[in-house]
């Protein structure tokens, strides 16, 4: 089954740093754009943050602007999400996926062009 795994999550207080990583074992994650997304209980699923298969470029949502950089380790096969200053409103499930249709990012991202989603990595953020 092609899916990525994401794994980093954990509890943390508020003003903590976490690093959330997106690795896939059965194809290239280079070869996408990847995108980042949340959902906290009770909540839709929401875009977090994107990052462009041709250049690198990252596109995030307003509220994490400045805290959240998304970046990629082509020869670990891996993307990363670096979260700082979190706050308890990130609290959720995060997760990655593959756009199958596109190669740069669009914001915010139409979800149904994403796949390869995997089981996603619990961020909480409380005192």
């Amino acid at each position: 089954q092609v899916k990525v795994v994401e794994s980093g999550g954990g509890l943390v207080q508020p003003g903590g740093t976490l690093r959330l990583s997106c690795a896939a074992s059965t194809f290239t994650l280079r070869d996408y754009a990847i995108g980042w997304f949340r959902q906290a209980p009770g909540k839709e699923r929401e875009g977090v943050s994107c990052i462009s298969s041709s250049d690198g470029s990252s596109l995030q949502r307003d509220s994490v602007q400045g805290r959240f950089t998304t970046s990629r380790d082509n020869a670990k096969n891996t993307v990363y999400l670096q979260m700082n200053s979190l706050k308890p409103e990130d609290t959720a499930v995060y997760y990655c996926a593959a756009n199958l249709l596109r190669s740069r990012c669009t914001w915010p991202p139409v979800q149904h062009e994403y796949d390869y989603w995997g089981q996603g990595t619990q961020v909480t953020v409380s005192s």
